[in-house]
């Protein structure tokens, strides 16, 4: 026999919940009617059946509470079966003032045979309910005729003021002396002489004032009996000719011994006009369980009446529950990479790759540099590449297989950021005449998300290369930097890798990143690849040449290549160096050799600080002469901390640079604190500390540039795209498995 799953069995159970939910509600609006005046009916229908001199009984209870278990099931049949005429409710019908109780009141009170009336009581008041009350039963204080005895309801919630119920009870008794004279009021005008459970100060008519008033009419107006609610007891008292009665054992809380049980009050008026009355006590005892049940419905029934928004809430909710438990039953879930996927078949043929970035050469930008890399190690490999990709102004005038994007946007002092036109219709006719295999896409957004939109129409699987810490770049949106930096630059990550394939990251701890904020997506740790063997081809007397051109003597020379942006921390570079220059009197110089809307700042801050000598912002150099720049240098140093993986250093460390940079998710992988280099907090003196032992210990700078230079053999370009054909071909795979 097979065993059903119990996420199964719940989900099924959800499903039928919201079908239910639905029904429901479709029901209640369309076939349930409306009610209103009720008091109304049954006062017509209590006058048809009594006349001036004949005798006649009713039911009092109190503080039914909405009760199904005892009130409806037990003590209704009861009262149909005791031969009264009718029955009153002394207070406390409902357990609240909502639509919902008030609806189930109703619903409980067509199963009675015999009319009812309702006393307006403290329950029937709360929550608004005032309003119900009177729109469903009647006025909140009222009196009617019964045979020959006069019936009054007060309000005793305050909704009314009571100096007008005294003087409508007095001009009220004062026209009819001969008439047996029975009072209804919510709230007891007498201490019991045992105490309530749970009994309070403002169970008991309030204020003092109107008690002692209306105690005063009671007894000049010879009212016969008072019957309140209020408390969960029975309770007889006698105060000059006046029966005081208090009933509260209709359904509500009570104790189950000899002061509080369930019970109802019946009262006889024979012909001659004699009362004499009993109490009727039920033998009922509602199991705890049903009781919570019990509530659980009427906190459901609620949701039905409490307006549309909560209805949509109540089964958004479920159907969420429903969603969750679908996914954890049936779809299926691997987290270990399928073995049996076979690569093969697209390793060994030619694959037709499209690139889609936000900036590519001539800009200069680790992405752009990294992409070009890709695509000559790819087409060494017999590959296709096409590129898409914004216009520059200083782009080639031929190029092959680039699909140049003119710009809606352009940003930043040298309009360096550039927002491209991803409307226009012959970027998706040039990329499906390409017919790609895959698409690789190098940004999260704008042209990034029109790759991943094309490669959902040509139904080719797409792939992300996460290089950029978006949170960084706070300060090019314009949103409230906290805002873009902890919410949207992370959601944005997570929802965009989440469409993917497959997700490339170049170091693993960028992978925990990726899995931290969310991303589900397969992900494959791989590093960009740097031209190792163009940095050792370097020829010495270029890099003599380069020195003797920049007036470079003995001094120890410190390199750094990097955007000039806020996002790269180059003022701590500039700070740390004022500080090196105070602590040391070995003469060095920094090349900072990079371009950005910074330049002007920076440039600025260095002259102020007297720094001219030793700090170089260089500028932009061409990619064909970086390896001889790098080679200039003694050792690389570096401070930003919005990489990914931090390509500069790699290509340093080719050329044999011994690194010092702050730490962060792009260096944690890279730099080996003591083997090829240090890595720091963001601490200027600890920074510095590192800065200066490869200043002045030679043979130290030597050991850790020798394991730099070994480190770095392992990331060539070829190297590099081999492993990316593994990729592609393994997405591939997967995709073509579906």
């Amino acid at each position: 026999m097979t065993r059903r799953h119990p996420l199964k069995v719940l989900f099924y159970i959800s499903l039928t919940i919201v079908v239910l939910l639905i029904g429901y509600k479709a029901y209640l609006n369309l076939f349930e009617p409306d009610f209103e005046a009720l008091h109304t009916e049954q006062v017509a229908r209590i006058n048809d059946m009594l006349s001036d001199d004949g005798g006649f009984s009713f039911a009092v209870v109190g503080n039914i509470n909405n009760s199904v278990g005892v009130f409806e099931e037990r003590m209704i049949p009861a009262l149909n079966q005791s031969g009264v005429y009718f029955m009153v409710s002394a207070g406390n019908a409902v357990s609240g003032g909502g639509e919902d109780k008030y609806r189930a009141i109703q619903g409980s009170l067509t199963h009675l045979d015999i009319p009812y009336l309702l006393t307006f009581g403290e329950n029937e008041y709360e929550n608004f309910g005032s309003y119900r009350f009177y729109d469903h039963f009647g006025p909140h204080f009222f009196s009617i005729k019964a045979g020959g005895a006069r019936l009054i309801f007060l309000d005793s919630t305050g909704k009314t003021p009571w100096q007008w119920q005294i003087r409508w009870l007095n001009d009220l008794l004062s026209q009819e002396p001969n008439r047996l004279r029975f009072l209804f009021i919510g709230h007891p005008l007498l201490h019991p002489d045992q105490e309530a459970p749970f009994e309070q100060d403002d169970d008991f008519l309030q204020p003092p004032e109107f008690r002692s008033a209306l105690m005063d009419a009671i007894d000049r107006h010879d009212v016969d009996m008072v019957f309140s609610a209020n408390l969960s007891l029975y309770a007889d008292q006698v105060e000059g000719d006046t029966r005081f009665i208090t009933t509260g054992g209709a359904g509500g809380l009570v104790l189950n011994n000899d002061t509080s049980f369930y019970h109802y009050v019946r009262v006889d008026v024979s012909d001659d006009g004699q009362i004499s009355h009993s109490l009727v006590r039920l033998q009922a005892r509602q199991h705890p369980v049903l009781s919570t049940l019990e509530s659980l419905w009427f906190f459901i029934y609620s949701l039905f009446y409490v307006g549309y928004i909560n209805f949509i809430l109540l089964v958004a909710v479920f159907v969420l529950i429903s969603t969750k438990l679908y996914t954890a039953i049936f779809v299926a879930k691997d987290y270990y990479p399928d073995y049996d996927l076979d690569p093969q078949p697209w390793l060994s043929k030619p694959l037709r790759v499209a690139m889609f970035t936000n900036n590519y050469l001539p800009f200069i930008g680790g992405v752009p540099i990294s992409i070009a890399r890709l695509r000559k190690g790819l087409e060494a490999l017999g590959d296709i590449i096409l590129i898409v990709s914004p216009r520059y102004r200083d782009q080639p005038q031929e190029e092959t297989n680039v699909v140049r994007v003119p710009s809606l946007l352009a940003m930043g002092e040298k309009r360096e950021f550039r927002l491209a036109n991803i409307f226009l219709a012959r970027i998706r006719k040039q990329v499906r005449a390409f017919k790609p295999d895959i698409i690789h896409l190098h940004h999260p957004i704008w042209l990034g998300s029109l790759g991943l939109f094309v490669a959902r129409r040509l139904k080719v699987p797409a792939v992300y290369t996460y290089h950029t810490r978006l949170e960084h770049y706070a300060h090019f949106v314009p949103l409230p930097g906290n805002l873009f930096r902890n919410l949207i630059s992370h959601e944005l990550i997570k929802r965009f890798a989440n469409k993917c394939d497959g997700v490339i990251v170049p170091t693993y701890s960028t992978e925990e990143y990726l899995r931290m904020i969310g991303v589900k997506s397969p992900t494959f740790v791989q590093p960009t690849g740097i031209e190792y063997q163009r940095f050792q081809e370097v020829d010495d007397s270029d890099v003599r040449k380069l020195r003797g051109s920049l007036g470079i003597g003995d001094e120890t020379v410190f390199v750094s290549v990097s955007r000039l942006s806020n996002e790269k921390n180059i003022d701590f570079m500039i700070d740390a160096i004022e500080a090196l220059r105070r602590r040391t009197d070995r003469p060095f110089r920094f090349l900072m050799i990079g371009e950005g809307h910074q330049h002007e700042r920076l440039q600025q801050r260095i002259d102020e600080l007297g720094l001219q000598d030793c700090f170089t912002l260089v500028g932009s150099i061409p990619p064909d002469e970086m390896a001889t720049w790098y080679h200039l240098g003694d050792a690389f140093l570096f401070a930003s901390k919005s990489e990914t993986q931090g390509m500069v250093i790699l290509e340093a460390m080719a050329a044999g640079l011994p690194v010092v940079a702050v730490r962060s998710s792009g260096i944690e992988d890279v730099v080996r604190h003591g083997y090829n280099g240090f890595k720091t907090p963001e601490k200027q003196d600890q920074w510095c500390d590192h800065v200066q032992q490869l200043l002045e210990d030679d043979a130290l700078r030597q050991e850790l540039a020798d394991h730099a230079l070994a480190f770095a053999a392992d990331y060539s370009v070829e190297q590099f795209a081999r492993d990316m054909r593994e990729i592609y071909a393994l997405t591939l795979a997967r995709s073509a498995s579906r």
